[in-house]
């Protein structure tokens, strides 16, 4: 480029071309590709460059190319890191040949498929090279625009939230985002397809996916994700529309013959905790119904009505919900942690026992992780033995049941993990308990004292029944009382230290 009759600099331009269809590059980045003198583009070690076949129809005779090569790698999860460090040296390469051109003031393309700054090989080298030079992008159609136009689904629609989400996430986590969302892509599959397809069938949503490969090109093929087999090649994604939620025609499973209550356990408090199952029971409900600080964590979807109510009203909510179901109604009763520990799956049977309605109502029931499971993870494994599980709270059962119970479980040498531990009018009970605990176990047994677990409240603290502060326990707590063989370990950094029961005696 001249100024003046003087050489200045050139211009790097990140050129998105689409998802494949030569016809999907944009005027702007035909004009761009026209401008510069010098073309760039990523390419494998074999010598294929895709971005260059897309471009093919808009390169000159006189263009300079500069293919980027990819380097001969050992593999992504290599442990001692050679993969990232040979990719690093060669963005490093990639840019110093490139700033080299425009130094001597040629501009420069460098083309890429899809858009220039989804997950594409451009972003490398502009972070080496945008402080130094003039740097224009120029958007492209992404490969996930293209896959849906193919497979004539849409992705998302009014609130629904979509998520683009790379194969290459750990199993787990990838399960976990696909639970959590109403609609995703999931890019970068190749060999991490294996992966993909089980976090996919864990997340319930395996059967509504489409697996899309080369979109918009002479190649390109569409199949639901459980009839694909065998190895993918990188260039395909995975689609996940949204389910259909309309009130006119909901894309959902056949309504049963029968009415039917699913009660749904959230977890202690982190969405990550939340089974995919779980998820696609309260994605389906028409009517969520629950204690009103539980419903709260659910998120708000189009077409379903809430039931809040006060926590002392389990039976009444249960009742609701059989009076909602056999109304044709789908009903999902939501309870914090599992619902059949100290929660709202018995105050279903009871509901369905007293009424008389069991014949006619069918009741299923979604297991969630408990408080006392989310409270022994973040110290070890208190529960690594044998334990029980006791409430504190004397307002459907006397106190001497629960009294003879906690002498059972010391006679027993059980760890004992206590739900209800206190509220605003169930004071002195703790402190009772823990007398008698003193009395029968020891005052130095430790204690786990788990608060608000899985939010931004959350506090855990292990420390001995001598020392227990008992005014500072409330309904947000679980506790958890270890036996004559449970260990605490001072961890180096000062941090909660170790709690375990071991296996053996």
């Amino acid at each position: 480029m001249t100024v003046n009759g003087a050489r200045s600099e050139g211009v790097l331009f990140g050129v998105g071309l689409g998802p494949g269809d030569p016809e999907l590059v944009t005027p702007k980045a035909q004009r761009a590709i026209q401008r510069a003198a010098i073309v760039a583009y990523p390419q494998a070690p074999r010598g294929r460059s895709f971005a260059r076949s897309i471009a093919e129809p808009y390169l000159r005779p006189d263009h300079i190319e500069l293919p980027l090569v990819f380097p001969v790698t050992t593999e992504p999860d290599d442990p001692a890191g050679g993969y990232e460090r040979a990719l690093a040296a060669a963005y490093d390469d990639w840019a110093e040949a490139i700033a080299e051109r425009l130094r001597a003031g040629l501009d420069v393309a460098f083309i890429c498929e899809g858009d220039p700054f989804v997950y594409g090989s451009y972003i490398y080298v502009h972070e080496r090279l945008a402080g130094r030079f003039r740097c224009e992008v120029v958007p492209g159609v992404p490969s996930f625009c293209g896959a849906a136009a193919a497979a004539g689904v849409p992705l998302a629609k009014r609130d629904d939230k979509l998520a683009l989400l790379p194969g290459t996430l750990d199993e787990e986590e990838l399960a976990s985002q696909l639970a959590a969302t109403d609609a995703a892509v999931v890019l970068k599959l190749g060999r991490t397809f294996g992966n993909v397809r089980r976090a996919a069938q864990a997340a319930g949503v395996a059967e509504r996916s489409l697996y899309v490969e080369r979109a918009t090109t002479e190649r390109e093929r569409v199949e639901v994700l459980p009839e694909v087999s065998g190895d993918v090649p990188y260039m395909s994604l995975l689609l996940v529309p949204t389910a259909d939620r309309s009130p006119a025609g909901r894309r959902r499973p056949a309504r049963r013959a029968q009415a039917a209550v699913t009660v749904v356990g959230l977890g202690p408090g982190d969405p990550a905790w939340l089974t995919p199952e779980a998820h696609a029971a309260l994605c389906d409900a028409d009517e969520l119904v629950g204690y009103g600080p539980y419903l709260e964590r659910v998120p708000q979807r189009p077409g379903q009505r809430r039931h809040p109510s006060d926590n002392r009203e389990e039976l009444d909510r249960a009742r609701l919900a059989v009076a909602l179901a056999r109304e044709g109604r789908r009903v999902a009763v939501v309870s914090s942690g599992d619902p059949g520990v100290f929660a709202m799956a018995t105050a279903v049977c009871e509901a369905l026992d007293s009424d008389g309605l069991a014949a006619d109502v069918e009741l299923e029931v979604l297991p969630g992780i408990t408080a006392m499971q989310a409270a022994a993870a973040r110290v070890g494994a208190p529960l690594g033995h044998d334990f029980c599980a006791l409430s504190l709270s004397d307002r459907l059962k006397p106190w001497a049941v629960i009294e003879k119970r906690l002498r059972a479980a010391c006679a027993g040498d059980l760890v004992i993990a206590i739900y209800n531990p206190a509220s605003r009018s169930r004071r002195s009970q703790l402190e009772r308990a823990r007398e008698l605990l003193v009395e029968l176990r020891g005052a130095e047994t430790p204690v786990v004292v788990a608060r608000a677990l899985g939010s931004e409240d959350e506090e855990v603290t292990v420390t001995t029944l001598a020392a227990l502060d008992c005014a500072s326990v409330d309904m947000r707590c679980v506790l958890i009382v270890g036996s004559s063989r449970t260990r605490v370990v001072a961890r180096p950094d000062g941090s909660t230290p170790l709690v375990y029961t071991p296996r053996s005696y």
